[in-house]
């Protein structure tokens, strides 16, 4: 067995999230096998939390060819047999909830960002990084996959007005949780401790040099992750986390700390768009038309909550940009999935013909 060294703790393999649940999915797993928890994603191999230890492991070639990989806070099953010097993932446990957003640049599809989360917790701060359609869609991103949001407004220490930031937030952001406070100076986080209850799981989400890695020293008590100084041309924090690592600690709760997102596509997110515009849906029911856009139609109970005063004008716009990217997103995904289609119909055709053209008998369809 392969023993990863470093500074992080290692707590009880329990105190990860494991319970009666997971003993139960991975009680058909008669044999040499252990449960993990992956904490760490490299390119061909996984850093697992076990019992007493932090494992270093690739996948089986069973799952490479069904291209089944793990993503850090999966429960996975490790084949494990010594006396044969083999040590690999052979399963992944079914999961919870599973963090997505859509392919980055050009690239269709899902990306998965974690897996088993309970709170997601979307930080920004009051400065150049403070960006309500951000939120938005880091709230989006947090509803689709089934996990409760945690707004929460870093370095308040650097900032004179924030309690006027908090307003602007709230007042766009309803029906969420949101609190300042300040990681560099440990204040405040006191407001976090009804989400770190016993074998949860927090992610944290937002741009690079929000203090992200600080929050998470803070939180856990220790050093577990670098941190940068701050850049004086912009007031904003140096990117310091690489990779998403989750970990798991003695307090009985895990956390997992990512790096910044550079883009943040909502993949198909419709079912959680009237969760996050919550108040835009509920004036919608109202609307004369059910199928109206909230444009230019007659009796719509959104355009006249704008004209009132009881809905912004620019959520409403942030509204129609997100439902424009999410059926863009989905157009994308079905031209993807028709052009896989036609390359494996291509593929059987080429084998077909080579059948044939090898002299064997033409096939009856």
């Amino acid at each position: 067995m392969q023993t990863i060294m470093n500074d992080s703790p290692v707590a009880s393999f329990e105190k990860t999230g494991w319970n009666q649940y997971w003993e139960e999915q991975f009680q058909k797993f008669n044999g040499p096998y252990l449960p993990g928890r992956v904490c760490t994603v490299h390119k061909t191999r996984y850093e697992v939390i076990i019992e007493g230890a932090v494992i270093s492991v690739p996948v089986s070639g069973a799952m490479k060819s069904q291209k089944l990989f793990p993503v850090v806070g999966d429960f996975v099953v490790i084949l494990h047999q010594p006396e044969t010097a083999t040590e690999m993932i052979v399963a992944i446990l079914p999961r919870k909830t599973v963090l997505s957003r859509g392919g980055a640049g050009d690239s269709a599809g899902e990306q998965f960002l974690a897996a088993n989360i309970d709170t997601v917790f979307i930080v920004t701060e009051p400065g150049h990084d403070l960006s309500i359609p951000r939120i938005e869609r880091y709230l989006l991103l947090a509803h689709q996959a089934g996990c409760l949001p945690v707004v929460i407004l870093n370095k308040s220490d650097t900032c004179d007005e924030i309690s006027g930031h908090l307003e602007q937030v709230r007042a766009e952001i309803k029906g969420i949780p949101i609190i300042a406070l300040s990681a560099q100076d440990k204040t405040g986080l006191d407001q976090l401790h009804p989400y770190l209850t016993s074998g949860s799981t927090v992610v944290f989400l937002g741009s690079s040099g929000v203090g992200k890695s600080t929050l998470v020293n803070a939180l856990s008590g220790l050093t577990l992750q670098k941190t940068g100084d701050i850049r004086e041309d912009d007031g904003k924090g140096r990117h310091t986390t690489t990779s998403r690592h989750l970990y798991s600690l003695p307090q009985g709760y895990s956390l997992i700390d990512t790096p910044g997102l550079r883009e943040i596509r909502v993949w198909t997110a419709e079912e959680s768009i009237a969760e996050t515009f919550e108040d835009i849906h509920d004036l919608s029911t109202r609307c004369r038309f059910s199928d109206c856009t909230h444009d230019a139609e007659p009796g719509c109970a959104v355009r006249q909550a704008v004209e009132e005063g009881a809905l912004s004008a620019d959520r409403l716009l942030r509204y129609r940009k997100i439902l424009k990217e999410v059926a863009f997103e989905r157009e994308k995904s079905e031209i993807g999935l028709k052009r896989l289609e036609k390359k494996r119909f291509k593929e059987i055709s080429k084998t077909v013909k080579a059948i044939y053209d090898s002299g064997t008998k033409k096939p009856k369809w």
